[in-house]
């Protein structure tokens, strides 16, 4: 079969991203009528002895590939038709270092490792009309130099890079220039369009979608009782998503536990921040925190959720996010409980339960 327009799809997100990733769910999306080739966020040095010392199994088995710098392909189950994975080679680590001509001449020697693991790609599986999406990573290929051949590049900013300082670091003004550079800069929000509107070429607000046949199936199916909850009794309370420092509100959810003793809160995802254990929340009797899971294994735990949440905080980051679980809490039927963060979280009013503040949360 041949394919007159392919996709290649670099992104910020690896296929064995903790948590559901838009960029996964749209490469999976356009690979049911077309080949997609999606191209993992390289490993840096430092990230191999970490995953080495740290026991990652996935690490280890990509491990010989990356030493010894070859690109790796690989097949994933979930997506069986069209897609291939690629992991390209190691780059350096070079974060740490300030701006300047030092980190200029590293980003670009790191930028043509990646250039050159895409090139071999497009050899290897003999890619010749191509569309080129990077999704939130301007560190590495940001942009395709024109004689690459892409027919279109697209540039996908997802987040508010500034109000990170890692990535603010040295990823705010790369994103400028791949949003430049790029034929079109897709945003996820409304804010984001006002923010990236002076740099972008030509900019369009694309809003984050779900895939909604595997979360329609808490309604179509039955599941038995997680093994979290076999032991609780009452409603449960739950919240699917990463549970970071920078979105998550933690006294918010420590006063809902709090406030209903005999219900169960339920938090689904990885935990990147400290905050929980410094204010006690996982200490709390009712707390459950079920740890990362892939996006097939989400439904039978939503489907024995009562209600859903969105404790975001209410800050300059989530004043640009439109979250994906929005999509997939309603594609499932659960009634949403949110902080009302952002502008396009307001456009959701008629259909959820909105927040202005703490007291207001709960009451809802």
């Amino acid at each position: 079969m041949s394919y007159p327009i392919d996709i290649v799809f670099f992104s910020l997100f690896r296929t064995d991203n903790p948590y559901s990733s838009i960029s996964l769910s749209m490469a999976k999306e356009l690979a049911k009528t077309r080949r997609v080739f999606y191209v993992n966020h390289p490993y840096s040095f430092k990230d191999i002895v970490h995953g080495w010392r740290s026991g990652d199994p996935v690490l280890r088995r990509r491990l010989s590939r990356l030493l010894s710098g070859r690109v790796g392909y690989e097949l994933l189950e979930s997506i069986p038709h069209n897609f291939v994975a690629v992991q390209p080679s190691a780059t350096l680590p070079i974060n740490w270092l300030p701006p300047g001509r030092v980190y200029n001449f590293f980003q670009r020697l790191n930028n043509g490792i990646i250039l050159r693991s895409i090139r071999r790609l497009l050899r290897d599986h003999e890619v010749r009309n191509y569309v080129y999406i990077n999704c939130y990573d301007p560190f590495y290929a940001g942009y395709l130099p024109k004689k690459m051949g892409a027919q279109c590049c697209i540039y996908h900013c997802i987040d508010d890079i500034t109000q990170n300082a890692y990535t603010d670091r040295h990823g705010t003004a790369l994103e400028n220039e791949a949003c430049r550079q790029a034929d079109i800069t897709l945003v996820t929000s409304t804010n984001l369009h006002r923010l990236k509107a002076p740099f972008a070429r030509r900019i369009v607000t694309y809003f984050n979608a779900a895939d909604v046949a595997v979360f329609e199936r808490v309604l179509s199916e039955r599941y038995p009782r997680p093994k979290e909850l076999e032991t609780r009794t009452g409603k449960v309370i739950g919240f699917i998503g990463n549970l970071d420092e920078l979105r998550i509100d933690y006294p918010l959810l420590k006063k809902i536990a709090m406030a209903f003793p005999s219900h169960t809160l339920l938090l689904v995802g990885p935990v990147n921040s400290p905050e929980p254990q410094t204010i006690g929340l996982d200490a709390l009797p009712n707390v459950i925190f079920a740890g990362s899971r892939v996006l097939q294994d989400l439904p039978p735990l939503l489907q024995h959720m009562d209600c859903v949440l969105i404790p975001f905080l209410l800050n300059t980051l989530t004043k640009s996010i439109y979250p994906l679980k929005i999509n997939e809490y309603l594609a499932a039927g659960k009634p949403v409980v949110s902080t009302a963060f952002s502008d396009d979280i307001r456009t959701f009013a008629e259909h959820i339960y909105l927040a202005e503040d703490h007291a207001e949360f709960w009451k809802k």
